[in-house]
């Protein structure tokens, strides 16, 4: 049986101690690493990239929701909470679940057996690189998103605009981080200031000054520079 990789984030020690604890139970869970706050979780989970992280929503300086959202990759996410207003949070962003504090070992045991489902049905080793989630806040609202789930983000200074789904959020990224840390061969930067999901394209034609112009599934009609048609046009043997 494979081994489920967890690292625990939590700011207080006992409730790290009672964690690991119980998890001892659970022969096909591993307890690769702890951290206390989201600086020093951040580091852990892009180094050791575990399949699940038991986080705690409310930490001082950053919560566990700021952690998600400097991901590049977001793991299975259990969130572990003393407070009910977090807990409602917590599936709003459609998390595997959530536990109270103090933790009972029935409700674990519950949620232990909804993680071995879901990580089931999708090996982490096996997963494309699209099936790949990041963290994103809209205003009030915080959820996960599948990155195939983006179809074009644009510039807007030290900023992007990112475009999913039916919604748009501002993003701290900027495009550039963006380019190096999405899959090339899905997303296609058609100019200085936007990346598109070529899954979403429609249609593509080309202007009298010989570049490309493509319409987006969603409705939007972009043009792609001179220099960034000449590669789309090589690499797709237009």
């Amino acid at each position: 049986m494979k081994k489920i990789k967890v690292i625990i984030v939590d700011d207080e020690r006992l409730s790290r101690e009672e964690l690991k604890r119980t998890l001892q139970l659970y022969d096909d869970f591993v307890l690769i690493g702890e951290a206390e706050n989201a600086d020093e979780a951040k580091g852990l989970i892009e180094s050791e990239m575990p399949d699940l992280i038991f986080l705690d929503i409310q930490m001082p300086e950053k919560s566990g929701f700021d952690l998600l959202e400097s991901l590049d990759h977001v793991p299975a996410v259990l969130f572990v909470t003393a407070y009910d207003q977090y807990a409602v949070q917590a599936f709003e962003v459609n998390a595997l679940d959530y536990l109270m504090k103090p933790i009972r070992e029935e409700r674990f045991a519950k949620a232990i057996e909804k993680i071995r489902a879901a990580l089931r049905s999708k090996s982490s080793d096996n997963a494309a690189a699209e099936d790949r989630k990041i963290f994103i806040k809209d205003g009030e609202k915080r959820f996960f998103i599948r990155l195939d789930e983006i179809y074009l983000i644009e510039s807007l200074e030290n900023y992007t605009r990112l475009f999913f789904q039916d919604k748009k959020a501002l993003q701290r990224r900027s495009l550039r981080q963006w380019e190096e840390m999405l899959d090339e061969k899905i997303f296609f930067r058609i100019n200085r200031t936007e990346i598109i999901n070529i899954k979403y394209i429609q249609a593509i034609n080309t202007t009298d000054s010989g570049r490309l112009e493509v319409k987006l599934k969603t409705g939007e009609l972009l043009e792609v520079s001179n220099r960034q048609s000449v590669k789309f046009k090589n690499r797709n043997g237009i």
